[in-house]
C-alpha cells in the first residue's frame, strides 16, 4: 500500500505543477528561495490521498491528512506544503476548513521545474471579498496543546509530539547511543 502511495504521489509531483504562468495579480511576497515563482489561482481544496488513492474520509480527514489544491484551470494536483508563516509548517490548518470548498489562493511555486511545491501566502474562499492570510497552524497548535504553548517560545521545542519523538528516537532520529556518540564528538 505505502509503495502504491509513493508511486501515486511521484507521479503527481511529476505533472506540469507550472505548465502554465498564474503570477498574473500575484501579491506574494519573495522569500528569496531557489526556484520560486509567485503563483495566484483558483483552486478546489482536496484530500491528497482522497486523490491519489481513493481513500476518501469525510471533511478531508478532519485536519488529520496533508490536503491538496486541484486547480480549476488545469486539473493540476498541487502540493501546498507550506503556509506563510516564516516556520516552515504546512497549511492543513488554514485548508481544513475549507475542505471541498473552491478557493482563491496566492503565493510561491517552489523548487525545481518537475517537482513545485507551494507555499500559500493568502487565501480568499469563494464569495469573499478580502483574502486572509495562510497563518493558522501556531494557533491552532496553541489551542491543541495549551500547556506546551504556556511554555513559550518556538512551538516544536514545547510540542508534546516532538519531544517524545526526541525522547524516544534521540534529536538525530537514528537512536540514543548515535546522538551520544555524535554530541561527544561535536561538542
Amino acid at each position: 500500500m505505502i509503495r502504491t502511495l509513493a508511486v501515486a504521489l511521484a507521479l503527481a509531483l511529476a505533472s506540469p505543477v507550472v505548465a502554465q504562468d498564474f503570477s498574473a495579480g500575484s501579491e506574494a511576497s519573495s522569500w528569496g528561495l531557489a526556484g520560486e515563482a509567485p503563483a495566484r489561482f483558483e483552486a478546489q481544496v482536496v484530500d491528497i490521498l482522497c486523490e491519489l488513492a481513493g481513500d476518501c474520509p469525510p471533511d478531508c480527514g478532519a485536519g488529520a491528512r496533508h490536503l491538496g489544491l486541484k486547480r480549476t484551470a488545469d486539473d493540476v494536483l498541487v502540493l501546498p506544503m507550506k503556509n506563510g508563516q516564516p516556520i516552515f509548517t504546512g497549511a492543513v490548518a488554514d485548508l481544513a476548513p475549507l475542505c471541498g470548498q473552491t478557493i482563491e489562493v496566492d503565493g510561491l511555486l517552489v523548487g525545481p521545474e518537475a517537482a513545485k511545491f507551494y507555499q500559500i501566502q493568502r487565501i480568499r474562499p469563494e464569495g469573499v471579498t478580502e483574502f486572509q492570510p495562510a497563518d493558522a497552524f501556531t494557533s491552532a497548535w496553541a489551542e491543541a496543546n495549551p500547556e506546551a504553548a504556556a511554555q513559550g517560545g518556538d512551538w516544536f521545542r514545547n510540542d508534546p509530539g516532538v519531544r517524545g519523538q526526541i525522547e524516544q528516537n534521540g534529536y538525530l532520529g537514528l537512536g540514543l547511543e548515535t546522538d551520544k556518540a555524535f554530541i561527544a564528538d561535536w561538542f
